[in-house]
C-alpha cells in the first residue's frame, strides 16, 4: 500500500508494516492492542488538497482515496457510500438557542447506516486478502452493513447478532443472503463467540476494534463534513457511541485534515451515550480504563455495549482533542427522534438520535452557548428500528367508518 507507512498500536506503540498483522497487536491483545493506520502524509498531501478535491467528479466517500487503506480501486465496491446530505436547521438551531446547526444524514447509504462507510473499506481489505468467506458481531447495522456490500461482492457472510437485534436488521441480513447465527446472549458474547469462530475458520473478521481498517472509513464522515461546510467544521460535533468506534473515527478525520492543513481549527467531538450503556462515559469521567462490564440496557439497541472494544482510541481521541462523553436517558432520546423528524425532515433509529440529545443537554448544561455551532452526526435510518420509532411517536392514528360525517366527528374530538 503506498500511502500506508505503517500500522501503530494504541496502546505500546509497537509498528507493524502494512500486510504483516491482520487485526490485533500481538502483544497487547485484542482489547487493548487495537491497531491504528499511519500514512505517508507528504504523499497524501501532494494528491489531496482543496484543489484536487474541486478537480475530483466522484461523489462519494471515494473522493478521499488518498487518505484510505486502498490502493487498487477495481476492490472497491459499487454501491455508492458516503456523499450523504447535509442539512442547515435554522429553525432547530433557534429553538435550542444555538448559532447554527446542521444535521448529516447517513441513514442515506445503501444499508441506511453509518457503518457502510466501515465496510465498504472493510470489504476491500477482504478481496485483496483473497477472502471467500467474511463474518462479523453486530448489534444490527455492522451486520446488515456488511451482508449488503458482501453479497454483491459474491462472498459468504456468516453474521452474529444477540437476539435481541431488531427485525428489521435481520430482514436485512436475511434478504442479503447472510448466515445469521442468533446467540441467546448480549452482543458481548455474539462477538466473542464471531472472533473465535473467525480464527478456527479462517474467516475475515470485520467486527469492531478487531480490524484496523473500518475506522478509516467511518473517518471519511468528519472530511466530508469539512468540505461541506468549505472547510469551516462547525465549534462542535455530535455523534452517538456504543463501542467508540464511529468517535476515533471522526476524531481522526478531523485531526487528519487539520494536519493536512485543509481546516483552520477542530470541531469539540462530542460522544453521547444511553444512560443505560454508559461504560465509556464513566472511564472518561473517572480517566480511567473501563473497569468493568456493564449490563447496557437501551432502546438504542445499537449503542446497547457493556464492554467497548474500542475503547482505548476512543478515550485517547477524547482526551487528545478536547472532545467529551456524556449519556442522556431513553426519554432525552425519544424526544430527538421526534425533533430531528419534525425539525429537520430526518428519520432517525434511536442510536441515529441520540446526538441531538446529546446537544440538549449540553445546552442545559451551559457547555453549547448562543456562540457556538453544531452539527449532529445522524447514523441510521429510523426504519432499521420501528418500534424504537413508534415508541417516541406522541401520536396515533384516527379510526373512522367510510364517511365524512364519522371524519368530521373524530376531527372535532
Amino acid at each position: 500500500m503506498g500511502r500506508v507507512a505503517k500500522l501503530q498500536c494504541v496502546t505500546c506503540a509497537g509498528e507493524f508494516q502494512a500486510g504483516e498483522i491482520d487485526y490485533t497487536c500481538p502483544i497487547c491483545g485484542p482489547m487493548l492492542g487495537t491497531l491504528e493506520v499511519q500514512y505517508d502524509y507528504n504523499q497524501v498531501r501532494r494528491e489531496l488538497n482543496r484543489i484536487s478535491l474541486v478537480a475530483n467528479t466522484r461523489r462519494d466517500m471515494w473522493r478521499y482515496l488518498p487518505l484510505l487503506p486502498v490502493d487498487n480501486e477495481s476492490l472497491i465496491s459499487p454501491l455508492s457510500v458516503g456523499g450523504t446530505p447535509l442539512y442547515h436547521t435554522p429553525g432547530l438551531a433557534r429553538e435550542l438557542g444555538v448559532k447554527s446547526l446542521w444535521v448529516k444524514d447517513d441513514g442515506r447509504n445503501p444499508s441506511a447506516s453509518y457503518k457502510d462507510r466501515a465496510s465498504a473499506v472493510g470489504l476491500a481489505k477482504a478481496l485483496e486478502k483473497g477472502a471467500r468467506t467474511v463474518t462479523a458481531a453486530s448489534t444490527g447495522n455492522a451486520a446488515a452493513s456488511w451482508a449488503t456490500l458482501t453479497s454483491v461482492a459474491g462472498l459468504e457472510t456468516i453474521i452474529f447478532v444477540p437476539k435481541t437485534a431488531p427485525q428489521a436488521k435481520l430482514a436485512q441480513l436475511l434478504l442479503f443472503g447472510a448466515t445469521v447465527i442468533m446467540v441467546d446472549g448480549s452482543y458481548d458474547q455474539a462477538f466473542d463467540l464471531c472472533c473465535e469462530a473467525a480464527a478456527k475458520w479462517n474467516w475475515y473478521n470485520r467486527s469492531t476494534a478487531v480490524n484496523p481498517y473500518l475506522g478509516e472509513g467511518k473517518k471519511t464522515g468528519a472530511l466530508e463534513l469539512c468540505e461541506q461546510l468549505d472547510f469551516d467544521p462547525p465549534d462542535f460535533v455530535f455523534v452517538g457511541v456504543g463501542d467508540g468506534c464511529i468517535y476515533q473515527g471522526l476524531a481522526k478525520g478531523f485531526r487528519e485534515f487539520h494536519e493536512l492543513g485543509l481546516i483552520e481549527k477542530r470541531p469539540r467531538l462530542v460522544g453521547v451515550q444511553a444512560d443505560g450503556a454508559s461504560p465509556l462515559v464513566r472511564a472518561f469521567e473517572n480517566k480511567a480504563p473501563v473497569a468493568e462490564p456493564m449490563d447496557a440496557h437501551t432502546l438504542a439497541d445499537s449503542i446497547a455495549v457493556g464492554v467497548p472494544r474500542d475503547q482505548v482510541k476512543c478515550l485517547q481521541a477524547a482526551y487528545e482533542g478536547n472532545g467529551i462523553l456524556t449519556a442522556v436517558r431513553d426519554d432525552d432520546i425519544l424526544w430527538a427522534i421526534r425533533t430531528l423528524a419534525r425539525q429537520a425532515g430526518v428519520m432517525a433509529e434511536p442510536a441515529g438520535a441520540v446526538g441531538l440529545a446529546g446537544l440538549r443537554k449540553l445546552i442545559q448544561q451551559g457547555v453549547v452557548s448562543a456562540d457556538h455551532s453544531a452539527a449532529i452526526m445522524v447514523t441510521g435510518n429510523g426504519l432499521k428500528d420501528i418500534v424504537g420509532v413508534l415508541t417516541a411517536s406522541d401520536r396515533k392514528p384516527l379510526e373512522v367508518s367510510p364517511n365524512l360525517d364519522s371524519v368530521a366527528r373524530v376531527l372535532e374530538q
